[in-house]
């Protein structure tokens, strides 16, 4: 089975994200976070979070790319646990038992996108605000020969 980990190919996620995920991170689209925004809300570093950023499940920062990589269920399982916290905890979840299931389905979306794709794919969003609300476009980018342990970090 495949997920998003977060890579840095640059230093650049520091300067334009204020809180950057970390390399390495497991990750998923995050989208929940602008369900509420509105254009007012599109200005500076949060802007760009909106625009092209990942949501790291460890430090619940942003990233510009995912790669997919291989995850065991027991990962897997773990990310739901981790989210459905930070459901509870960030988000008003009244308990572990309602955040479960919305947890379990933000981790189920990431692993059908990742499915069927190479290891070290490359995936960047975009989003954009429409009057139907917040709209996210997928690009992937397959491996193009070198691996990208030769240039990016993504994990151990």
């Amino acid at each position: 089975m495949n997920f998003a980990r977060v890579i840095r190919l640059d230093g650049s996620d520091a300067e334009v994200y204020r809180e950057p995920a970390e390399a390495g991170e497991w990750a998923i689209p995050g989208t929940f976070a602008f369900s509420n925004w509105t254009e007012d809300d599109l200005t500076g570093k949060p802007a760009e979070e909106f625009k092209h950023g990942w949501l790291g499940l460890t430090s619940f920062g942003r990233a510009s790319v995912v790669a997919v990589s291989a995850i065991t269920e027991a990962e897997r399982d773990a990310l739901i646990d981790i989210l459905a916290f930070h459901f509870t905890e960030s988000w008003g979840a009244p308990h572990l038992d309602a955040a479960r299931p919305v947890a379990e389905e933000e981790i189920a979306q990431m692993v059908d996108m990742c499915s069927g794709h190479a290891e070290n794919t490359l995936i960047v969003v975009e989003r954009s605000l429409s009057d139907a609300g917040v709209n996210d476009k997928f690009r992937l980018i397959p491996p193009q020969g070198a691996s990208l342990d030769v240039f990016a970090v993504h994990g151990d």
